[in-house]
């Protein structure tokens, strides 16, 4: 029988309605408080227990009472997270740049970092997915090779920079990787010490470094000399580091993160834990687990690798929690799971569950929560409402009351395919949950029509592909038989880490996915051994060593390279959150194979996000093209591009230094998306004499 752990606070009777949404047991929080010495006597741990308890509540009576007035949407223009706002809006107030004259901007500086690698010399390929970070009148950026670059934010001077000296391995994944870096500072600094504002970095090898922002200076007070060593706590299957390549999330004195691993891999992993610092000393406040002690032993990940968001008025933390290992078998798994591939609200002070909502149960498609839940106030049939929209690789749009995770409009569990009984050892869930409003970003209740020029081009071979994958919509299970299932969208599809942009003003929500096809092939021991041909990026064979069988995901495409599916191959959607209706949508960017752009009519696959500003512009990098572009809010027309370096595969920055409006983009490039890498950090503005 669950019990509930429910952290007394202010959502009362909220919380009520989550235990019936949500039913989940306590996890592994409780664990993970610190275990007084074997030699104390009882009364004196009991002692220091209350006397610790007390300071605790004090600590956490003031922290609270010091959120309390801060709003969800910033009363001044705010860029110093990854997603601009812990709201994970993505929202801009500024206004200079604007429908108007967005056509007149101009590339008013760009860096180089030198910091890249295509692969084909001795370090492994970049990807370079960060989003620059405005604090403190300076630019932050973290870049694939653990470097950390203050720039001045009108001209890309060089403040400072820091070499964390990390090892140029993908000891994680495929290619190194960097999302960027996380901002804190003091509310009472002290004249005349150092530290006072620090920058955080994490690297593939789980190192943690804490710099003084004005001069780049580890922080001596911090962990070790100002670097945290997270892989101390990477104690059941630590098959690889902890590897902390999304910046925490920083919410007053606490930096909160999870880590990346390669859940592909193994059976068994290094379970998912999130952890809580203190942002002066490094030291542990809680840690959070979304899988029970029993299937810690048995499975593992279920961890987070993305941005988290944070409504810090009500003192919640939303996690988007990926799912258990293996990715695409859970014959080791059976049981229930209730908060793995889920949104998860914590207590900011505690780690202590509020509400949860699993959006896939029993996950055996890799479908992990990958982008921070967008927070946003709406107003549905008259009612305002305090929300948050989950975005979600199946191309689903999840909309919840974010203070109980009850529905905002109807989400219905549905029966789904169970299967064609060729892998042993599964119990599949026999319903998953399906949004009724907003409509799904595409349509998978079917297979997607076969491109008839690729099919034409391949001479059949799109149609063979489709006879031969196996379908009954959407959450077909993985399969031994054929050419394995077809899969609309999966690991590459739907929404990624960019997330959902908000115009707070229209009530708008802004969208970038990506309609792609993959098959899935699983393979017993000795099939498996056989077929191995080798992996890339998030695609070819995945050993997941120890269960039964290994697997293979690729691309339905034909000899060419060439899509199996119709287009559009990307789309912008803006949605009206007052109706959960589309307002409208269009293709984005061009694909780009061989050097040929095809007619953006198609659309591209894109990676990355976008980010809106009150000038009525949505602006947004992402696609294969590497184009940077403007569209209008109201209707979606494109007003302004330019061409970097390689695709932007993170959300743009957008803020204002001495009077002017800059918007900036870091053109990295995913070997996910194509071959193209990048190390452009660049920026526009207006004309001087145009603002």
């Amino acid at each position: 029988m669950p019990t509930f752990g429910i952290t007394p606070q202010r959502l009362g009777t909220a919380t009520a309605l989550a235990l019936i949404l949500a039913p989940m047991p306590l996890l592994a929080q409780d664990a993970d408080s610190v275990q007084a010495p074997a030699s104390q006597t009882q009364d004196a741990a009991q002692s220091q227990d209350s006397a610790q308890a007390r300071a605790a509540n004090q600590s956490q009576d003031t922290a609270q009472a010091q959120r309390a007035d801060v709003p969800l949407v910033p009363t001044q223009p705010t860029w110093n997270t990854f997603h601009g706002q812990n709201n994970a809006q993505k929202y801009s107030p500024l206004d200079q740049i604007n429908v108007d004259n967005v056509g007149q901007l101009e590339k008013v500086w760009e860096v180089h970092t030198g910091d890249v690698s295509d692969g084909t010399g001795d370090i492994p390929a970049t990807v370079w997915s960060a989003t620059p970070i405005f604090a403190n009148d300076t630019l932050y950026i973290g870049t694939p090779f653990y470097r950390l670059l203050a720039l001045d934010p009108a001209t890309g001077e060089q403040k400072w920079s820091f070499d964390t000296h990390s090892k140029l391995e993908a000891l994680t994944q495929p290619v190194l990787k960097n999302r960027g870096v996380a901002y804190w500072e003091a509310k009472d600094p002290e004249p005349g010490q150092a530290c006072q504002k620090i920058v955080y970095m994490g690297t593939m090898d789980a190192q943690l470094f804490a710099l003084d922002a004005d001069t780049g200076k580890p922080c001596q007070d911090f962990a070790d000399n100002g670097v945290l060593d997270v892989n101390q706590w990477n104690t059941t299957h630590a098959k690889w580091p902890l590897s902390i390549l999304q910046p925490p999330t920083v919410v007053g004195d606490h930096l909160i993160f999870g880590w990346a691993g390669k859940d592909w891999a193994f059976e068994t992993a290094p379970p998912g834990t999130v952890f809580s610092i203190d942002a002066r000393t490094g030291k542990r406040e809680w840690t959070f687990e979304a899988l029970s002690p029993e299937m810690r032993e048995k499975s593992g990940t279920a961890n987070v690798w993305t941005q988290m968001s944070v409504d810090e008025a009500n003192g919640l933390i939303y996690l988007p929690v990926s799912s258990p290992s293996p990715n695409y078998w859970g014959g080791n798994r059976t049981e229930s799971a209730p908060l793995a591939t889920s949104t998860t609200a914590l207590d900011v002070d505690t780690g202590k569950v509020v509400w949860s909502r699993q959006w896939v149960h029993h996950d055996v498609w890799d479908y992990d929560i990958n982008a921070a839940p967008t927070l946003m106030d709406i107003t549905v049939d008259g009612k305002q409402i305090p929300a948050l929209i989950q975005a979600t690789k199946m191309g689903f749009l999840f909309v919840v009351n974010r203070l109980t995770g009850e529905d905002v409009w109807p989400i219905e569990e549905r029966p789904v395919p169970q299967g064609d009984g060729s892998v042993k050892g599964e119990v599949y869930a026999k319903t998953q949950p399906f949004p009724t409003k907003p409509a799904p970003l595409l349509d998978q209740s079917k297979k997607p029509k076969i491109w008839e020029l690729a099919d034409m081009v391949g001479g059949g071979q799109c149609s063979r592909l489709w006879d031969d994958l196996y379908y009954e919509g959407m959450y077909t299970p993985p399969t031994t038989q054929g050419e394995g299932t077809l899969a609309y969208p999966d690991s590459a599809g739907g929404v990624q880490w960019g997330g959902v942009a908000f115009d707070p003003q229209s009530q708008t929500a802004i969208v970038n996915v990506s309609h792609i096809v993959q098959t899935i092939k699983l393979y017993d021991r000795e099939a498996y051994e056989k077929a191995d041909s080798g992996s890339g990026n998030e695609s070819g064979f995945s050993p997941q060593e120890g269960a039964p069988y290994g697997m293979r995901l690729n691309v339905a495409s034909n000899w060419l390279g060439m899509p199996c599916w119709e287009p559009p191959f990307g789309e912008l959607v803006a949605l009206d959150m007052h109706t959960g209706d589309v307002k409208w949508r269009r293709p984005v960017g061009a694909s780009q194979q061989y050097g040929f752009f095809m007619p953006e009519r198609w659309g591209s696959p894109t990676i990355g996000g976008p980010a809106v500003t009150a000038g009525g512009l949505i602006f947004i990098g992402a696609s294969m093209d590497a184009k940077l572009r403007a569209y209008s809010l109201e209707s979606g027309e494109e007003l302004w591009s330019d061409q970097a370096q390689a695709p932007a595969v993170a959300n743009p920055a957008v803020y204002e230094y001495k009077g002017r409006e800059y918007v900036a983009f870091i053109a990295g490039g995913n070997t996910i998306l194509k071959d193209q890498v990048g190390d452009q950090v660049v920026v526009y503005a207006l004309p001087q004499d145009k603002q």
